[in-house]
């Protein structure tokens, strides 16, 4: 028994010497986990843009890096919040999509990102989106808030904090801090993580319309997610739940057809 009583106390010891290194792990390279912030950065009339590149002052008199091109008279703008990889400049193709519509668009990077130099945080996220938001509003045109995966974080804080026509979510989380829940269930996540993105609190506090767009074959942000986000918006309007959808192609299976019903709806009213 004494043997055996070694055994399982060295076999309990290497237990709690791995848990403890992977909380470790996770505690001080959770960014790296969370971020994939390389990425080409592009030029717009390289790609067939017809916007601008614009410089937004931002917290700590620093500055991130888009493109803006206005609307047709009496159209919105969409201001759009993109997800945690690469540069924003590579979804051209959605922006060019916007534009030929009628719709303005302003996109950006936010700090930490390739066109925008700074430290990645969802402090400096946050922070750089209500940048953007406050100005565009100068330019005096409506806005409809667009946030797509990680941005469905700043897209749902910013329309808790000021007032937009709509909000569009595609592939949005609950909390960023739920889906690591999901991953790394056996960790305490809600101790460890910093940049929390508490989606699940903002989005109580959104006036404007909901649109909440998700993929059932969504295996980095589960569509329980999305479904949750909906139901807990006190103006949610749409929900579409596209069977076989992933993570990155609901851009092709239609959303931006659905999306801009959504806003030709809210801008007749309902």
């Amino acid at each position: 028994m004494t043997v055996l009583k070694r055994l399982a106390a060295i076999l309990i010891g290497l237990i709690a010497i791995l848990y403890l290194g992977a909380t470790g792990l996770l505690f001080f390279l959770q960014r790296d986990f969370q971020y994939a912030p390389a990425g080409e950065v592009f030029e717009p009339q390289a790609v067939g843009f017809s916007g601008e590149v614009v410089t937004i002052p931002t917290g700590g008199d620093e500055i991130v890096t888009g493109w803006y091109a206005p609307p047709r008279d009496g159209m919105p703008v969409i201001l759009y919040f993109k997800g945690n990889a690469g540069s924003f400049s590579a979804e051209h193709v959605r922006y060019r999509a916007f534009s030929e519509a009628g719709y303005g668009v302003l996109a950006f990077d936010y700090r930490g990102f390739p066109a925008s130099p700074g430290v990645l945080s969802e402090e400096n996220i946050l922070a750089d989106a209500l940048s953007a938001y406050d100005w565009l509003a100068r330019e005096g045109h409506p806005i409809l808030i667009w946030g797509r995966s990680l941005g469905s974080g700043p897209a749902s804080y910013v329309a808790s904090v000021r007032e937009a026509e709509a909000l569009l979510l595609e592939t949005p989380f609950y909390s960023a801090v739920s889906v690591a829940g999901e991953r790394y269930g056996f960790l305490p996540v809600g101790w460890l993580m910093h940049d929390q993105f508490r989606v699940d609190q903002w989005i109580g506090e959104v006036a404007e319309p909901v649109f909440v767009a998700h993929g059932t074959a969504d295996e980095v942000i589960s569509v329980g997610n999305g479904e949750r986000v909906f139901a807990a918006a006190p103006n949610a309007v749409e929900l579409w739940i596209e069977p076989g959808g992933t993570h990155g192609d609901l851009w092709a299976r239609g959303i931006w057809e659905r999306a801009r019903a959504f806003f030709e709806s809210v801008n007749r009213g309902g």
